[in-house]
């Protein structure tokens, strides 16, 4: 995406989150570019954290919570977290780390990075009004052929959420088929059930955190890049709102 597009589709977060009544905050400052987070709270209501954009070489998840957010995304009786854009400058230049360099998905424990450094300063204040209850995290894998999830669940485990996505998602795109996927071993097609551990000791992901910070759930969500963006978009779309059935 080129820059305008960027600014615009920031300035387009910017415009309907507010306007539902969420409070911005500025996690840092990228070049020219703001990385923002918004909260929106409802007494009672149990908290959703959305987030997108980690890696700037997967357009599809910020554009999907642009769709969501279009589409009602805030209508749901919940409170939110929402993260729509962490890594502004790698979507303008297409690549998948920050202008430094950090892939930020892997720097949720040493924390180098002005990006992660924010995001983690404001969870932790977050955290102080209410924990996030579902992390839902929007990403796109390159090498796969079909949707494909993890699942971190520190609860009851209940299959029935996972099989009801991937039923749904299935009707728009294919569920990846691989019995085994970025070097971890299947739960059924599609379906990774991940411990709240990272594979790397030190390189902490923005799902580990968020289980370490004390959310029971969470969903990352893999498109497969070599289909379209449209189909990645609403297969994001799909996925989100069928999570926010079964899991709430």
């Amino acid at each position: 995406m080129t820059r305008q597009e960027v600014q615009t589709l920031n300035e387009d977060f910017d415009r309907i989150l507010r306007e539902a009544g969420a409070e911005r905050s500025i996690l840092a400052q990228v070049g020219e570019h703001e990385v923002c987070g918004y909260a929106l709270w409802r007494e009672g209501a149990p908290l959703v954290m959305l987030s997108a954009g980690i890696h700037g070489d997967e357009p599809a998840g910020p554009l999907a919570v642009k769709a969501l957010l279009k589409q009602g995304l805030l209508d749901s009786a919940c409170s939110w977290l929402i993260c729509p854009l962490l890594n502004p400058h790698g979507l303008v230049e297409n690549i998948r780390e920050n202008a430094d360099g950090v892939d930020l998905n892997r720097d949720y424990l040493k924390q180098v990075s002005a990006e992660v450094q924010g995001h983690v300063k404001w969870l932790c204040q977050c955290r102080e009004k209410q924990s996030v209850d579902v992390f839902l995290s929007l990403h796109e894998d390159w090498e796969s052929a079909g949707f494909y999830c993890y699942e971190i669940n520190c609860g009851e485990d209940q299959p029935s959420r996972v099989k009801s996505l991937l039923k749904a998602v299935s009707e728009h795109v294919d569920i990846e088929k691989a019995t085994e996927i970025d070097g971890h071993s299947v739960r059924e097609a599609g379906w990774i059930y991940h411990r709240a551990e990272p594979d790397v000791p030190e390189g902490w992901p923005e799902a580990i955190f968020l289980a370490k910070l004390g959310c029971p759930l969470s969903f990352t969500l893999e498109t497969p890049s070599q289909i379209s963006l449209e189909r990645r978009v609403h297969a994001h779309v799909t996925a989100v709102k069928e999570l926010l059935n079964v899991c709430l």
